[in-house]
């Protein structure tokens, strides 16, 4: 115990360095959360339009869909972000961003390729005969997603779509590349600036978990509900 709490990677010298410093890690959290809202305002908005477009009997508007996802699902989020941070001001400077701005912008547009192939297969799973009803009655394509099909479609969508959100609060991490003030950047230059590195990381590690457990935890539960409900 005395070898422990004096020396090795676990001392409490190590851990006490850290707590006086606990403002630095307590910023960081708060600056993680406004990047997964704010990413996850981008996400829903693009992931809803880009998959309601997959869904339309219109081969250009699924085409332009198609790419999008591909694009975004098979290129890593680090190389869209360096070249959103380094690349585009050779272009122009006026495509010169701040941190934060490319951070919501770049893990918006990555997760939002997700969350579109997670409203296309819970519209798809809508029958076929909600449309037609609802065409019937003299509905637009528009107000049939808004009022008959979406709604129903969102208990299908809410278990992946809970985990496509704990993906995104986990991804706001490569934000450190590009040296945002996120809850990685921090304990990666807290640690090397005091040589510090298993408290800061696992104190990094603990508040992306209490930020991700509970929804995590949420999607199972809606899942076993939602087998519940199909299997009666």
């Amino acid at each position: 115990m005395f070898i422990i709490a004096n020396a090795g990677p676990f001392a409490l010298y190590r851990w006490e360095a850290l707590f006086k410093d606990w403002r630095l890690f307590a910023d960081a959290f708060l600056y993680t959360i406004l990047l997964a809202i704010g990413s996850l305002i981008v996400a829903m908005l693009l992931g809803i339009f880009f998959g309601s477009l997959s869904t339309m009997h219109n081969k250009l508007l699924n085409l332009i869909s198609r790419i999008y996802v591909e694009f975004f699902q098979n290129t890593p989020l680090l190389i869209q972000f360096i070249v959103v941070y380094y690349g585009f001001p050779l272009i122009s400077p006026m495509l010169t961003f701040s941190t934060t701005t490319i951070a919501i912008i770049c893990v918006g547009l990555y997760h939002g390729a997700y969350i579109s192939e997670v409203v296309r297969s819970g519209i798809g799973a809508v029958p076929k005969g909600q449309f037609e009803a609802a065409y019937s009655q003299g509905f637009s394509y528009g107000k049939t997603m808004r009022y008959v099909v979406l709604p129903q479609a969102w208990r299908i969508m809410l278990p992946p779509l809970t985990n496509q959100i704990v993906n995104l609060i986990k991804n706001t991490s490569t934000v450190a590349i590009i040296s945002g003030a996120d809850v990685m950047f921090t304990a990666n230059s807290w640690s090397s600036i005091n040589l510090n590195y298993i408290p800061a990381f696992a104190v990094a590690g603990f508040l992306y978990f209490i930020l991700c457990f509970p929804l995590a935890n949420f999607a199972r539960k809606l899942e076993e509900n939602n087998k519940k409900a199909y299997t009666r």
